[in-house]
């Protein structure tokens, strides 16, 4: 008898564990991996979606060769490069002012409100920022009317594909809305740091600037990666900001926008697929960096 209920008590513990994590397996399951593998098998296939040929690699053919994909593939390293970099770069230094001043939480709190706002709430607000009429109308636009006041000629941010300025007119919007993020995450990790250390490098006679760089800045490093990848992955899937103030034009389309287009616009369910797939090869080793670097924290906590 003892056995029995030993052997049942066995099985009672093998089992029970998959009872609480089955449900969140099989939902991750029918609406992640089910969808992803449908979507891999039918990039290889053409545009009608009620008889679909298959096409092989002419979907990814089409989207390397391209030139109007590869200039979206061109915006989405300038959003890499520039919002990841600006964004973690500002935070940073925000974070490190901010945790000196007497009203810290207050200043956190304005700095963080952007991230409150809807992305298309933020595109109609920059919209008005950004508005723009011809030389000698009245200026309706906050920068345009600032410029004016200066003797200086209004500027179309929003239509002005040279030099990728468009692009760059949205990526300061998200900038904007995501340092407060970044200053958050890295505020947290200044405050786990050990004040002896930091006494006891001014104490060796370092000072400020060298506390900071050898001893604060090697502290924040796990942070930082942590941070740093997941702006890239926000980078990658920008869409509502494009959406909302360009729809793509003016030389700012970008991956994931494309991808609505193909899909929804001019219903090639091949290409769309196509797109998804490159999009998803950007990002999960992004992923898998991230969670490696969060495991890593744990590890030491």
């Amino acid at each position: 008898m003892l056995a029995v209920a030993a052997r049942d008590n066995q099985w009672q513990r093998r089992i029970r564990p998959w009872l609480w994590i089955g449900p969140a397996l099989g939902f991750l399951a029918f609406f992640l991996i089910y969808p992803t593998i449908r979507t891999i098998i039918r990039s290889f296939y053409g545009k009608n979606e009620l008889t679909p040929t298959f096409v092989g690699l002419d979907n990814y053919k089409w989207f390397f060769t391209n030139s109007d994909a590869i200039g979206t593939l061109l915006n989405n390293v300038l959003w890499l490069l520039f919002f990841a970099g600006f964004t973690v770069g500002m935070g940073l230094v925000i974070a490190v002012l901010v945790d000196r001043v007497r009203y810290e939480a207050l200043a956190k709190s304005i700095i963080f409100l952007p991230l409150a706002i809807s992305m298309v709430a933020a595109g109609v607000i920059w919209k008005f920022m950004y508005d723009y009429k011809p030389a000698g109308s009245a200026q309706t636009g906050t920068l345009n009317a600032l410029l004016g006041t200066v003797g200086l000629g209004p500027v179309g941010w929003l239509q002005s594909p040279g030099f990728r300025l468009s692009t760059f007119a949205l990526i300061a919007i998200m900038v904007w809305m995501w340092t407060g993020f970044a200053m958050v995450i890295i505020s947290a990790a200044l405050k786990g740091i050990d004040p002896e250390l930091l006494e006891a490098a001014r104490i060796d006679g370092a000072n400020e600037w060298q506390v900071f760089r050898r001893v604060t800045l090697p502290l924040l490093g796990p942070t930082l990666a942590v941070v740093s990848t997941t702006m890239i992955i926000t980078s990658l899937k920008t869409f509502d900001i494009v959406y909302t103030l360009t729809n793509g034009n003016y030389d700012t389309e970008v991956i994931a926008n494309l991808m609505i287009k193909e899909m929804f616009v001019f219903g090639d369910f091949g290409r769309a697929s196509a797109v998804a797939v490159v999009l998803l090869l950007a990002i999960v080793p992004i992923m898998a960096f991230n969670i490696r670097k969060f495991r890593a924290q744990e590890s030491i906590r």
